[in-house]
């Protein structure tokens, strides 16, 4: 990595900026850490800044790439505008901001969120067709980076990772797990459709790879391959944790969704939040499956397999807890 002398990881301080600044010090490559909130694992490269605040990322931003990780994402955001405000107004400041310090390189990462409910094996080509206001202003911010990209001679990498999971991750993915493991779990619909996942120690190194491409611009999803439908997931994930190579209960779709929207009204008169909605009983129901082209960023390979990623999650989740693990709810 020769042509950039620092890399400003905005929104470091979460899930996958600390995973992946910990690749960067791993390897010695210097780094900061831009967030609203405290970065608890690399404390001395963190600074407090806003996307959402001009003057903030004036006076944080330094280095020679950005990797812009900053986003509203969680589908129960009470002030609908506050995805505007992160998301796109965010990449907007970013764009001005390393014009202005003549940074010259953006990653930015999207989501798949942008293609909505996708035929299976929607690739990078895909019709963009988002169905929430996180996949609206993901795409936005997308077209703002675009913009600054083809404004002058600038860099522009853009990732559209699917769910990622991990150890540490408090996530839908992590969720799931728990149910399972409690054997509280209840599959919703016939369990046929396919997820496509990401585990952290792969997308991180995707986004790696990412910084040190000499590509001027590109688009990838990120998916880890083969994808599981929720039967094949449900019975590895229970004969791990379980012995027990089966699904269990199953509810039917159009219960589950009545159930949803049930809970939808709940929250809507009481203002409590509950882990049921409509909307994550359909995504639950869905599939997800994503093609991508990451093998095509360089030779790019997955250091881990996506069963060797899930077994690792619930070695240390739940076979093995260790009590001092940093913790990262998201989603």
């Amino acid at each position: 990595m020769t042509r950039f002398k620092k890399v400003c990881v905005i929104g470091g301080a979460g899930f996958v900026g600390t995973n992946l600044c910990q690749k960067l010090a791993d390897r010695q490559i210097p780094f900061e850490i831009i967030d609203i909130k405290q970065s608890q694992r690399f404390p001395d490269k963190y600074k407090i800044g806003d996307v959402r605040d001009l003057e903030s990322l004036r006076e944080t931003v330094t280095g020679d790439i950005v990797v812009n990780l900053a986003a509203v994402h969680r589908d129960d955001v009470r002030d609908k505008a506050e995805y505007e405000r992160t998301n796109v107004k965010g990449a907007a400041n970013i764009a001005k901001v390393c014009s202005e310090k003549n940074i010259r390189k953006i990653v930015f990462t999207s989501s798949v969120a942008v293609y909505g409910f996708a035929e299976p094996g929607t690739d990078e080509a895909g019709a963009i067709n988002p169905f929430n206001e996180y996949g609206k202003t993901k795409y936005k911010a997308e077209e703002k980076l675009r913009a600054w990209h083809s404004s002058a001679d600038n860099d522009l990498i853009i990732v559209r990772p699917t769910v990622i999971f991990g150890e540490g991750n408090r996530g839908n993915v992590y969720n799931l797990l728990k149910q399972i493991a409690s054997g509280n779990f209840v599959m919703v619909g016939a369990g046929t459709n396919r997820k496509s996942m990401a585990y952290i120690g792969n997308i991180v190194a995707f986004l790696e790879k990412c910084i040190e491409t000499d590509r001027k611009y590109a688009v990838f999803n990120y998916v880890d391959t083969p994808d599981l439908d929720m039967n094949t997931l449900v019975r590895q994930v229970r004969e791990v944790l379980k012995g027990k190579d089966t699904v269990g209960l199953r509810l039917p779709f159009w219960i589950g969704v009545i159930l949803g929207y049930a809970a939808d009204g709940f929250t809507s008169l009481t203002g409590k939040k509950l882990p049921l909605s409509s909307t994550r009983v359909k995504k639950f129901c869905s599939s997800t499956a994503f093609g991508s082209a990451k093998e095509e960023l360089d030779g790019f390979k997955t250091p881990f397999a996506l069963q060797e990623g899930i077994d690792r999650t619930l070695k240390s989740e739940f076979v093995s807890p260790d009590p001092k693990r940093e913790i990262f709810f998201t989603e």
